[in-house]
């Protein structure tokens, strides 16, 4: 299988679960796509105008989850975790049939979507990927958060930190390179929260899924999750999670080095939206294996793939 040509999945799949936020039982299935198609994903309980595509621009929430919406306010919600499954698998096409508003939460990780697509496998075209190359750097910040992206040669590298009170989750960093690394830990991190914010959270209408099933829960000292962490930075690995599937939503993969202190969905579409206000902060380069020598998808999963 060549690294460097589009691909898709070989053949439809389903996954059947609860939604975090609505609480409501979900129905979605991941179809194979031509080449240059994309990602789209398709409202099946609409008849019409139910096309949403998952671009920085059209993300509309980014309040514990990001939220995409189209033209006509038809939205699906919680991507990150499928955009970060299929950035990580190298799916460069696919249409996403969803019969609710809301991804379904899973085990609060891309696991099982990795692990699923991992089985049925890859269909690779003839047709060349598309980069997008960061040729400036471009910094946005929100008191002590921030985030930015400099100019990499042939990498997509992600430094990320979190400083929590918290003495379970404390100041947590890791670095990651993207399409070199092993992302086994990085795509099995799940999703976070504190016991004290659940009350919060519920008075906004959230996590009406939410259980020990799909989050960790941390009460004081303790965490309330009987198997515990699946590792050791699981909590700053699953804001890596997060930050690779949303950078997905600027259309293809990513040559840069990003680093983030204490950011999260917002931060990542803020720093989105800033390098595409100017076409000299970025390029987007057709990639054929003649002319660089170099994987932009990462090479584990790739080999057990083939």
């Amino acid at each position: 299988m060549s690294y460097l040509t589009q691909k898709t999945i070989k053949k439809p799949i389903t996954f059947k679960g609860i939604a975090l936020h609505s609480g409501l039982n979900v129905s979605l299935t991941i179809k194979p796509a031509d080449p240059d198609f994309g990602i789209v994903f398709k409202r099946i309980d609409l008849t019409e105008n139910n096309l949403v595509y998952p671009n920085f621009a059209n993300v509309s929430n980014t309040s514990l989850n990001t939220t995409i919406e189209n033209e006509f306010g038809v939205t699906v919600s919680t991507i990150e975790h499928l955009m970060g499954a299929l950035f990580g698998l190298g799916i460069d096409n696919a249409l996403i049939e969803i019969d609710k508003s809301e991804v379904p939460i899973l085990d609060g990780s891309a696991k099982e979507f990795i692990e699923k697509i991992k089985h049925i496998g890859l269909q690779s075209s003839n047709s060349p990927i598309k980069i997008i190359k960061i040729n400036k750097e471009v910094h946005y910040s929100d008191g002590k958060r921030f985030i930015s992206a400099k100019p990499s040669t042939l990498s997509l590298n992600i430094d990320f930190e979190l400083k929590y009170k918290n003495e379970i989750i404390g100041n947590q960093r890791n670095k990651v390179k993207v399409y070199e690394d092993n992302l086994t830990d990085i795509l099995n991190s799940r999703t976070y929260c504190l016991y004290e914010d659940i009350e919060t959270i519920k008075k906004k209408g959230l996590a009406k899924g939410g259980s020990l099933e799909n989050a960790i829960v941390i009460k004081g000292n303790k965490i309330l999750n009987n198997e515990g962490l699946r590792n050791s930075n699981e909590f700053v690995n699953h804001k890596i999670l997060d930050c690779i599937g949303d950078l997905y939503t600027s259309g293809y993969r990513i040559v840069a080095s990003i680093k983030c202190s204490q950011g999260g969905h917002y931060l990542t579409n803020k720093l989105l939206r800033k390098i595409f206000q100017n076409t000299d902060n970025f390029s987007i380069l057709e990639i054929k294996e003649k002319n660089l020598p170099h994987t932009l998808i990462n090479r584990n999963f790739l080999r057990e793939i083939a």
